[in-house]
């Protein structure tokens, strides 16, 4: 007796009631924890991993006092905008906002100065600057204000003058960025190897204070959030109102990711359900799969949560996969128990089962393998949700391994099913025909698969990674209305920062003057990069040349910069530009409540940096974020004559940018790795290169075939559909390894190649059947979600496996009678 038919004959078998005592004593310590289970949409989670530019993102923010920790309400009302009637409306509506108890300011039209007055000047702006909430301005000379200033038009108000917005501020305590700084610091110490024991443990002190912290002000965000809609809906009677903004996308997508979780995991199960009952048509085999998927999904979500391993928007389909990964090796196992009843009615169950998970093992084994393979090839991929993803996908296989031939063949002990008379009862199986059109079409087979890999490799050319972020959430969803009105009303949605350091000031021997030149009275060409100031004539007029530049692109939305600042002080000065000894005083003559607005996010005399904070229009025809980058990067420096070294772009354009453009790369590595394991494992398996080459072939061209349509489709590489084709190979190499076993195990028979096909076919190639088409319609559950990607995730592997089905059913047996490599045979 074999060891393995040992283990399940004497220990597991046997003792099954305690085995399942054990299994559930282990179920509800993960019980537990399950109420630590995390969702996380943050800007960490849509990022590379350790992607400087993120950190880059938040000094910048920090230095310019600037933030996108704020929630934009657009509001178009049905009558005219500057009515007394629907000012006080909006007054009303800003006032509720501002009473919550997190939002710290708001900002509108209503507050914002209005430079209208005749009696103002440089040097009466901190007394003759009158607002909409402080005096009695008409409605249409506030008009006119509004749109005639540089500042406001396509970000507080549209061109039109009907469609305004109101900045809620939720303010992120300084306590934040000090954890995050303090965990930097300290995890690049522990990287270089300077840190001690003492390091390692304020590092997991810091961790948990941040996670805690981050836990209360998720909390208070979303509370937040429902309070602001709430709000809002007291107002939708007398206006069109959408609401955006960064916490907002990032309240809807967890949102998303909890809906999506709820819905895949339900709606999959329901699916498993009606399946399991159609196809075997016993309670024992509905009820006991669906147990092992069960707990599958239940473990591993209470493991999720012991180590406090949040789940994004890309890995929160694992429930989904999971349920139909578990239900795939318990068909396998059930198919086969069935066939065993068959051929023996009379065997005693426990025999039956020891047979079939005997036969089983193996190729389950190898199965499981290769799909945590593909799983886990995701971890090269460089973009931190993915690599997550690729874990969770593979510690979770293991558990569903674990699931097949532990505790489904313990529950099937206790519950063992009677011999179903029908099985091999009802005709031919659909499976049988595949193996007739191999034998007498072979060559059409072939010509067919060439022709797909062609006409794939010619899709997969076109393959591109640029994709819009508004084009992730469906037209119904808010966030999607949201940012297409603020797109195309008020100036763009995608925040850009460029940042230009100034040259270090010379050494003067301490004299600012040193120079036969005073920059404050007359043009000094390059000597006025004498003096440690932005305010000279000369800086300024570089600062406005990358201003026009970067306001005259056609992607660009909005832009500001000092130079939108000047622009407004040169209105307040009659319209006159402000001369070089104007401009050096220009910190002086803005009043102190109006440098946070005008000043201080634009220069930073500290850091000798000029900041351009740029709206890119999602919705911008043609728009490539890398060309325009580039292009941004290579004028500047190239052009306008700044040291590369003194050009930083930065912002949420960067980071995502930084993320498409690891994807095609990531691609090939994924697959790379994908393909490398599986040849590897094949001769391992088959221990014949024939075979390894013969099983590789159909499953490159189902990741080819999925590849190639979403080029001539024109679906870009995002998130989730760089995951596709590795997963698709991991998935459907599984019915290669189970088809080859079987094709072996027949040919033994009688060394008729056409005839273990046929009996191939008819046997596994059912099971294959049923697994596969529970794959595909289970995927096809992800058509449900609100974000579009995991939609094209969905219906994309869908379509890799039915391709992978097909191929292992024709094109995998014909290659097999071509080159027959078994050896000779008596066809």
């Amino acid at each position: 007796m074999s060891p393995l038919r040992r283990f399940y004959r004497q220990l597991l078998l046997p003792h099954s009631g305690w085995v399942l005592v054990l299994f559930a004593l282990i179920m509800g310590g993960m019980s537990l924890q399950i109420d630590r289970f995390e969702l996380d949409a943050s800007a960490e989670s849509l990022v590379l991993e350790n992607d400087q530019a993120l950190a880059q993102y938040r000094q910048v923010n920090q230095r310019f006092s600037t933030s996108d920790d704020f929630l934009i309400v657009t509001y178009t009302p049905d009558e005219t905008l500057f009515s007394e009637a629907e000012l006080s409306r909006l007054a009303s509506l800003r006032d509720e906002l501002g009473g919550i108890e997190a939002v710290g300011s708001t900002t509108s039209i209503l507050s914002v100065p209005l430079l209208h007055s005749p009696e103002l000047t440089l040097d009466t702006t901190d007394t003759a600057i009158k607002t909409l909430d402080e005096d009695p301005v008409p409605p249409q000379t506030a008009r006119q204000a509004l749109l005639s200033n540089p500042l406001y038009p396509n970000l507080l108000i549209s061109e039109d003058g009907q469609t305004t917005a109101i900045q809620v501020t939720l303010p992120t305590p300084p306590r934040y960025f000090e954890l995050i700084e303090e965990r930097q610091q300290l995890r690049q110490a522990l990287d270089a190897g300077d840190g001690d024991p003492m390091t390692a443990e304020r590092l997991d002190q810091v961790e948990r204070d941040y996670q805690s912290l981050t836990d209360r002000l998720d909390q208070r965000r979303d509370r937040t959030i429902a309070q602001v809609r709430a709000t809002l809906d007291g107002y939708r009677d007398h206006a069109e109102i959408h609401l955006g903004g960064v916490p907002m996308i990032v309240a809807d997508m967890i949102r998303f990711i909890q809906n999506d979780l709820s819905t895949f995991g339900l709606g999959v199960l329901a699916f498993l359900l009606l399946t399991l009952a159609v196809i075997f048509r016993q309670w024992r085999w509905v009820v006991v799969p669906l147990l092992c998927c069960s707990f599958t999904v239940w473990l591993m979500i209470g493991y999720l949560g012991w180590v406090q391993w949040p789940v994004t928007v890309i890995s929160s389909n694992f429930v989904a996969l999971l349920l139909i990964m578990t239900l795939s090796l318990t068909i396998h196992l059930m198919v086969r128990y069935r066939e065993y009843q068959h051929d023996e009615p009379d065997a005693e169950p426990q025999s039956t089962l020891v047979n079939t998970l005997a036969a089983m093992i193996k190729p389950c084994a190898y199965m499981a393998i290769t799909t945590i393979v593909a799983f886990g090839s995701l971890t090269v991929s460089g973009i931190r949700p993915v690599i997550d993803f690729g874990w969770m996908m593979t510690l979770g296989l293991a558990v569903a391994f674990i699931m097949a031939f532990i505790i489904f063949p313990v529950l099937l002990r206790l519950l063992p099913p009677p011999v179903d008379q029908r099985v091999r009862a009802g005709g031919t199986p659909l499976t049988h025909h595949f193996a007739s059109v191999t034998d007498r079409r072979g060559g059409l087979v072939l010509l067919v698969a060439v022709t797909l890999a062609v006409v794939s490799a010619m899709g997969i050319s076109r393959l591109t990674v640029e994709n819009s972020f508004v084009d992730y959430f469906k037209s119904s969803t808010e966030i999607h209305q949201g940012m297409v009105t603020i797109d195309n009303r008020l100036g763009g949605t995608t925040p850009l920062d460029v940042v230009i350091t100034d040259k270090p000031a010379p050494d003067t021997g301490g004299d600012p003057f040193a120079s036969d030149c005073d920059p404050f009275l007359e043009d000094c060409g390059d000597d006025a990069d004498h003096r440690d100031t932005w305010y000279t004539y000369q800086k300024m007029e570089r600062l406005e040349s990358v201003h026009d530049y970067l306001d005259g692109l056609p992607e660009t939305g909005k832009v500001l910069s000092i130079i939108s600042t000047l622009d407004v002080l040169a209105e307040i000065n009659q319209g006159e530009p402000l001369d070089a000894l104007e401009l050096a005083f220009v910190p002086a003559a803005v009043p102190d409540n109006l440098k946070d607005t005008l000043l201080t996010p634009y220069i930073s005399e500290v850091h000798d940096q000029a900041r351009f904070t740029i709206r890119l229009r999602d919705t911008a025809p043609g728009l490539n974020r890398d060309q325009l980058l580039e292009q941004i990067r290579d004028h500047l420096t190239g052009e306008l004559g700044f040291a590369p070294e003194r050009v930083t772009l930065t912002g949420m354009t960067v980071m995502y940018n930084n993320m498409l453009q690891s994807l095609f790369d990531s691609q090939i590595k994924t697959i790379g790795v994908v393909f490398a394991a599986i040849a590897i494992m094949f001769l391992i398996l088959f221990r014949s290169w024939k075979l390894a080459l013969i099983g590789i072939l159909p499953n490159m061209l189902a990741a080819a075939s999925v590849l190639g349509l979403m080029g001539w489709m024109g679906v870009p590489l995002d998130l989730m559909t760089i995951t596709v084709a590795a997963i698709t190979v991991g998935i459907a190499v599984d019915d290669t390894i189970h088809y080859i076993h079987r094709f072996r195990e027949e040919f033994r028979k009688d060394r008729s190649y056409h005839g273990a096909m046929y009996r191939a076919h008819d046997s596994i190639g059912r099971a294959m059947f049923y697994t596969s088409l529970t794959i595909i319609v289970g995927f096809s559950i992800l058509v449900l979600s609100n974000f579009l990607p995991t939609i094209y995730f969905g219906l994309f592997t869908g379509f890799a496996m039915l391709m992978a089905l097909l191929g292992a059913l024709t094109l995998l047996p014909r290659l097999i009678l071509l080159i027959r490599p078994l050896g000779p045979s008596v066809d």
